[in-house]
């Protein structure tokens, strides 16, 4: 019985996941209705903690952007990256790293890569490589 609902789970990630968009959450909520209905599961608690933590993450990332916090960290990320181009492999990661630390999310570290990726053309350097 778990394979079959495995394969369900599988079936539908697949789907939404070529869907595209809102597509994998519609068919997420289409294998629950299966195992809802069909398996007679019962649903769990779900993950206040989680979904709190979350929360926070994204309210201080806004409140950040709105105040030009996030402005200023790239401008100072900026000026460290381009004052040592040679070096970008190993300062690359550690203003990333920063960065993370200090915003809270990785998700920020986007605002960087095209940075990163100007300082290392301009050197001949790629960065993927050690």
């Amino acid at each position: 019985m778990i394979w079959i609902q495995f394969a369900i789970l599988l079936v539908a990630i697949l789907i939404g996941a070529r869907m595209k968009g809102i597509g994998l959450g519609v068919m997420g909520m289409m294998a629950l209705a299966l195992y809802l209905f069909v398996f007679r599961m019962r649903p769990a608690e779900p993950p206040i903690d989680v979904m709190l933590i979350i929360l926070a993450v994204v309210s201080t990332a806004a409140t950040m952007q709105a105040a030009g916090g996030m402005d200023y960290l790239v401008r100072i990320a900026e000026k460290i990256l381009r004052s040592k181009p040679s070096m970008i492999t190993l300062l690359g990661p550690l203003v990333t790293f920063c960065f993370t630390l200090f915003a809270g999310t990785a998700h920020i570290t986007y605002s960087l890569l095209p940075i990163i990726a100007e300082v290392a053309t301009k050197k001949r350097i790629r960065p993927e490589r050690p």
